[in-house]
């Protein structure tokens, strides 16, 4: 193991159903496995690090998440090649998730930046993208 490499990373959400049926398909696609499961929470883990999700207690959930106040903006996940990120795409067309920047798509971080950019049900910015060329 790496010192430096993330451990993991928790994210409370406003509904848990919806984040983990959102997150449990992206993140399984990348070869994530169910980790840990309980009431309130659910989490994903790949290698040596997981991502945790937690139900936000009802008395937090008045000012909704923001992904330009401070704090998280985005989530960015490596892609094995181009190809994938274009496959990724098309599943999550299929889902009915909306592609962001999808004008400039798969090109909005650049001409030599090859991603896909999208939310998940709370809106937090997920990226997906390909090794340079």
């Amino acid at each position: 193991m790496s010192e430096g490499l993330l451990h993991h990373v928790e994210i409370y959400v406003s509904d848990l159903e919806k984040s983990e049926s959102f997150w449990g398909w992206f993140l399984n696609e990348l070869g994530y496995q169910s980790y840990q499961k309980w009431n309130k929470g659910q989490s994903w883990k790949l290698g040596e690090t997981y991502l945790v999700f937690v139900q936000t207690e009802t008395e937090y959930l008045d000012v909704p998440y923001h992904r330009c106040r401070t704090g998280l903006n985005h989530l960015a996940f490596h892609a094995s090649s181009r190809e994938r990120v274009d496959e990724m795409t098309r599943m999550l067309k299929e889902r009915g998730m909306k592609i962001l920047y999808e004008n400039q798509h798969p090109f909005a971080g650049g001409e030599d930046y090859y991603a896909v950019y999208f939310e998940d049900p709370d809106r937090v910015k997920v990226e997906f993208v390909a090794p340079s060329p």
